[in-house]
């Protein structure tokens, strides 16, 4: 992943072409991943190599990249290893070895991964040292099911919990309790070697307990946490899940566990190079946040309103200007609605639709990781004539955000986001550019 070098237009934002401002949005959202890239990440926070060997562990989205980072920085390092990635996000990384499975909804590969992977840290010393390699998207591609459940049980509950509206961090307390890996049972397993995990963030707040569903790190939510997610969110679990939750066995605390973490990549920072590239086109960055949770549809509503203030009264930032925000909202399924589309698209449909063709605003939404939800899109981008062109193609953008079928949407009018995997993962980035100050609807 190389570092980008944009080309911005040099006249008024208020007189950029559609063509412009699109670049300009894509640069924008573009430096916000490559600064998440992880090779150099990785160069960045290696401890010191160990007295005795080094074995590699990892899952994620970005856990492929990170190793073969690791892989070329330490060629004289007694090295081995195994990392699990999502379905092509895979690429060579010498001595670490790279397994594939499937994201959201884990299969029988994530299970075998995870297998593999309580393998590689048996029989160790303390003077080897085990480097976890963690990132979004590992929690579905380790699945090793808790006493009692299948894989079967696993994916049930995971479903379940992709279509509840519970915020990542529940899944993952719910993930963590129902594991024979996650919450720091790799770790505990790992004993009496040295632990470093290096954690590319892609959660509100960097909490290595909620990257992954946290292997190696303790696990601050408890079972009464779970079994109050449960209730909330009126799920039904399988007969074994609730019987092994009615065990009472308790995931690693603090002090069960000795490891370091280190995070080498997180939204926070993917948003600050977001605005530095929004300086160098002449906008002002306001920065409003990078752990946004709620409903996507809601988000988007309340983010239209911010936009038509800053470009009729000036608040709270003067035009031009761009909003910038990270985190992970979620799009809770309602009735029969079976539409197409990520927390993104629909993020920026429910956006659209509440500025209703104003001028002057557009917006960009994309997961980091290039995938919005289970789509092959990042995300799309928003324009102010985006609801007639709609109209034009035969779409009711009303009607497709009622129907969660915001990716269709984006297909028909022509702007989805397609960068193909990143290779990395820091959450979700939208920008919302301001051109102009008067209003003229």
């Amino acid at each position: 992943m190389s570092t980008p070098t944009p080309e911005f237009p040099s006249s008024s934002p208020a007189e950029w072409t559609d063509t412009q401002v699109r670049a300009v949005l894509h640069d924008i959202f573009m430096a916000a991943v490559h600064s998440a890239d992880p090779a150099q990440a990785v160069r960045r926070h290696l401890p010191e190599p160990p007295r005795g060997r080094c074995v590699v562990v990892g899952a994620g989205k970005a856990s492929a990249a990170m190793a073969a980072a690791l892989d070329a920085v330490w060629p004289d390092t007694p090295l081995s290893g195994v990392v699990v990635t999502r379905d092509g996000h895979a690429v060579p990384a010498g001595r670490i070895e790279v397994l594939e499975a499937s994201h959201p909804v884990p299969d029988g590969r994530s299970e075998g991964a995870a297998h593999r992977i309580l393998a590689a840290v048996q029989g160790l010393t303390p003077d080897d040292l085990v480097i976890a390699l963690m990132s979004g998207g590992g929690s579905a591609l380790l699945a090793a099911p808790g006493t009692g459940l299948s894989l079967a049980d696993k994916q049930d509950i995971n479903r379940a919990l992709l279509t509840s509206g519970a915020t990542i961090r529940e899944m993952n307390a719910v993930r963590k309790h129902l594991s024979a890996i996650k919450g720091g049972r790799l770790a505990l397993a790992a004993r009496p070697a040295r632990v470093v995990t290096l954690v590319i963030s892609d959660v509100p707040g960097d909490d290595p307990a909620d990257i992954a569903s946290g292997p190696t790190v303790p696990d601050p939510s408890t079972l009464d946490d779970v079994r109050e997610i449960v209730a909330r969110y009126g799920l039904t679990l399988p007969a074994a899940a609730q019987a092994l939750l009615d065990a009472g066995e308790e995931t690693p605390k603090a002090a069960d566990l000795q490891s370091e973490v280190r995070v080498i990549a997180a939204p926070a920072l993917a948003l600050e190079a977001a605005a530095q590239a929004a300086r160098r086109a002449g906008l002002t960055p306001l920065i409003l946040g990078d752990a946004l949770e709620g409903e996507s549809r809601e988000v988007g509503t309340v983010m239209a309103g911010v936009a038509r203030s800053v470009r009729q009264h000036g608040q709270p930032v003067r035009p031009p200007a761009v909003l910038l925000s990270g985190g992970e909202t979620t799009v809770t399924l309602r009735g029969s609605a079976a539409g197409r589309g990520g927390r993104n698209t629909e993020f920026l449909l429910a956006l659209a639709v509440a500025l209703a063709g104003a001028s002057g605003i557009w917006a960009v939404a994309g997961d980091s990781d290039g995938i919005d939800g289970t789509e092959e899109a990042a995300g799309a981008v928003v324009t102010p004539d985006t609801l007639r062109r709609g109209q034009a193609a035969g779409h009711s953008a009303r009607s497709d955000l009622v129907a969660h079928d915001s990716h269709t949407f984006f297909a028909a009018v022509g702007d989805l986001i397609v960068t193909g995997p990143t290779l990395t993962n820091v959450n979700d980035i939208r920008a919302v550019l301001i051109t102009e100050g008067v209003e003229r609807d």
